[in-house]
C-alpha cells in the first residue's frame, strides 16, 4: 500500500504512481524538452522509465505522485517532496511535466496542493527547491508556490554529464 494519499485539485488528481503509468511518464522522461534540465538522463527505453517507476514504489523518503488530468484521465506529469540530504529540517520539492501541457498552470497547481499535503498532515514548515538558470519558467513555479529565491550554486545531471548554473530557493511557515 503506498503512502501517498489522492489529493484532487481543481483539475487534477494526484495519486501514487504505478508501473500502469510507464507508457504516458515514457513520454516526458524521453523528450529532451523535457529533460534538458533534469539531473535525471533522458530515457531512450521504458524499461528505464519501469525501472525510475519502481524506484519510486520502494522509496522510503520522499512521497511520489503522478499528475492525473481530470478530463482525460492521462497522466501528464508527476511531483515529490522529501528531506533535502544537506539542509537539515527542510524538504525539497521536485516536478516534471509532459511538454504538451507546460505554460498553463498544471505544475503549480499540483506543487502548491502537494505542500499544502506536507505542510497539513505532515507538519512540514520548512520548503526549498532548485532550477537551472536557463530554466527561469521554473522558477516561475517555485514563486507561485511561495518560494523566494535565497542564493545561487550548482547541479548536475546524476550521470556528471552536464552541470548547471541554479537558483535555489526556500521557504518557511509558521
Amino acid at each position: 500500500m503506498s503512502k501517498e494519499p489522492v489529493i484532487e485539485t481543481d483539475r487534477l488528481i494526484l495519486r501514487p504512481i504505478t508501473l500502469n503509468d510507464a507508457k504516458d511518464c515514457f513520454g516526458w522522461a524521453s523528450d529532451e524538452r523535457v529533460n534538458q534540465f533534469m539531473p535525471n538522463p533522458i530515457m531512450t527505453d521504458i524499461r528505464q522509465t519501469i525501472q525510475w517507476i519502481q524506484s519510486t514504489l520502494t522509496d522510503e523518503t520522499e512521497w511520489h505522485w503522478a499528475f492525473v488530468l481530470k478530463e482525460t484521465n492521462q497522466v501528464i506529469g508527476s511531483g515529490s517532496i522529501g528531506p533535502h540530504a544537506q539542509m537539515k529540517g527542510y524538504w525539497n520539492i521536485g516536478y516534471n511535466l509532459h511538454y504538451d501541457y507546460w505554460h498553463k498552470g498544471y505544475c503549480t497547481e499540483a506543487m502548491k496542493a502537494i505542500m499544502d499535503f506536507a505542510h497539513k498532515k505532515l507538519g512540514i514548515k520548512k520548503f526549498c527547491a532548485d532550477h537551472a538558470v536557463d530554466n527561469p519558467r521554473s522558477g516561475k513555479v517555485l514563486e507561485k508556490c511561495g518560494l523566494k529565491f535565497d542564493h545561487y550554486g550548482e547541479y548536475s545531471k546524476f550521470d556528471g554529464s552536464q552541470i548547471f548554473q541554479a537558483k535555489y530557493y526556500k521557504m518557511e511557515l509558521e
